[in-house]
């Protein structure tokens, strides 16, 4: 069953890998709705324990019986259809929803703005939330990531608006009935699901031409420019002719400040000075485009200004996690060419007076690494020093020969005399990048798996006195 599902009466519903962030956000949000709700992963998180405290019932392991009695079963697309949970709700008529039709169901309960794009989905939507959220709007959200400053990526206050990233990984954003949309940008990703390039391009043309209200687009990027517009598109970019142009970019002490000028119907222009604690152009756009949406909801230019400069951010988006030595350590969800060369650009170009950018990157997924490795030749030129490690499955099949040693030979291929580093094994790779880095060094992890954890074990290294 894909269709929406009625959530304005009490229900029992069941959530399969409810450990996962996106589903994780999708039984938060039910919960709160007052939903009876359960779950199941096969090991348990902070995440699991965070929905424990909010009354979810959550096993350890999949058993067939917990899908009895419930009026509808959830999955993400990463649970096998082979699932015993899955197998019995189908064998027991239950109806099953993959996470677009749970998530549409979420967002068919009130008017609400999704947040498209190849990069920058969850640090927009988190900007929206917080802007909403100082306008007095109290939204409800579902954000692919932790608000720093709620401490949640879900939830459901029973309010006008709900603001949610819409995942074009698996086609989530077609199924979502939305009110409004911005969409960043638009780049290579996905193949697995789209086939190449011009099938993630169709879908988002097909997504944006089928709001009809505010859609949000960013104008500097190429391909977007080059999709058919929808009657209602507000523009925002650094290009002159955006309708929410952002220019006159300064940082300063981990401060970045920017100017947005606003044309209005009458050509008039005003202008907003904006103040954010994130780094990094790339940001400077994600900032501009939910002040735009907000603005054309008809919140106030200046209240959303302050709620930027407000902001604490989003986990893993160029958090830093911790000094020793004189060196500070990055955590970075970064994982794409494109996010990987913004955020090098970001702490390339800060004023934090770096001595040197240590990049650290594990590849993700082997399918993705069997098509694009070879994108990776220039995501690095702002660092002064890389280190490659093995690729992370995130539930694909291994690939011979496909490693991470391919986006070395890549870069080294295009950039003979870079120093870059490849070291495959992840269990020993605080100890080689601990013997690399020195003092006003800034170290940047960057992927979407366990790399994570790797600047918590270089400041354990070096508070147990491992330090070189």
């Amino acid at each position: 069953m894909n269709g929406i599902l009625d959530l304005r009466r009490r229900l029992r519903l069941h959530v399969v890998g409810v450990g996962g962030p996106g589903m994780s956000a999708i039984a938060t949000c039910l919960a709160q709705m007052g939903h009876e709700v359960s779950g199941s992963d096969i090991k348990s998180s902070e995440l699991i324990e965070r929905l424990v405290d909010l009354g979810i019932r959550v096993n350890i392991g999949h058993d067939s019986s917990v899908v009895h009695d419930c009026d509808a079963v959830t999955a993400s697309t990463a649970i096998p259809h082979t699932n015993i949970e899955l197998v019995e709700a189908e064998q027991s008529r239950v109806p099953v929803l993959n996470r677009a039709a749970m998530l549409a169901s979420i967002c068919a309960m009130s008017p609400s703005i999704g947040v498209a794009g190849t990069h920058g989905k969850t640090t927009t939507t988190s900007l929206l939330v917080r802007i909403f959220t100082e306008a007095g709007l109290d939204p409800n959200f579902v954000v692919g990531g932790e608000l720093l400053d709620e401490g949640v990526g879900a939830r459901w206050t029973g309010a006008e608006w709900t603001i949610v990233e819409a995942d074009e990984s698996d086609g989530t954003h077609l199924e979502l009935p939305l009110s409004a949309t911005i969409l960043t940008n638009i780049d290579s990703d996905h193949l697995d699901h789209y086939g190449d390039l011009q099938g993630i391009i169709n879908s988002f043309q097909k997504y944006v031409l089928g709001i009809d209200g505010p859609v949000v687009m960013c104008v500097d990027d190429p391909t977007i420019a080059g999709l058919i517009r929808p009657q209602q598109c507000v523009t925002y970019g650094f290009s002159d002719d955006a309708q929410f142009c952002c220019h006159s970019v300064e940082s300063s002490n981990g401060f970045t400040s920017f100017a947005i000028s606003k044309t209005d119907e009458t050509s008039a222009v005003v202008d907003m000075a904006v103040q954010m604690s994130l780094r990094g152009r790339h940001n400077v756009l994600n900032v501009t485009a939910a002040i735009a949406m907000a603005v054309s909801w008809g919140i106030d230019p200046q209240v959303a200004v302050s709620a930027v400069a407000k902001f604490g951010g989003v986990g893993r988006r160029f958090e830093i996690i911790g000094e020793a030595d004189g060196i500070t350590f990055v955590d970075d969800y970064a994982h794409l060419p494109r996010e990987i060369a913004a955020v090098m650009s970001a702490a390339k170009t800060s004023d934090d007076h770096w001595k040197r950018v240590v990049a650290v990157f594990q590849p993700n997924r082997y399918n993705r690494m069997a098509v694009m490795s070879h994108e990776y030749v220039n995501a690095f030129v702002d660092a002064d020093v890389v280190v490659i490690t093995d690729i992370y499955a995130s539930g694909t099949q291994k690939i011979e020969g496909i490693t991470g040693r391919l986006v070395v030979e890549a870069v080294l291929q295009a950039h003979p005399h870079a120093q870059v580093f490849w070291h495959a094994e992840r269990d020993s790779l605080a100890e080689f990048v601990n013997q690399l880095v020195q003092p006003r060094d800034v170290c940047i992890s960057m992927g979407c798996g366990d790399i994570e954890y790797l600047p918590q074990e270089l400041v354990l290294l070096r508070s147990d006195g491992a330090a070189i």
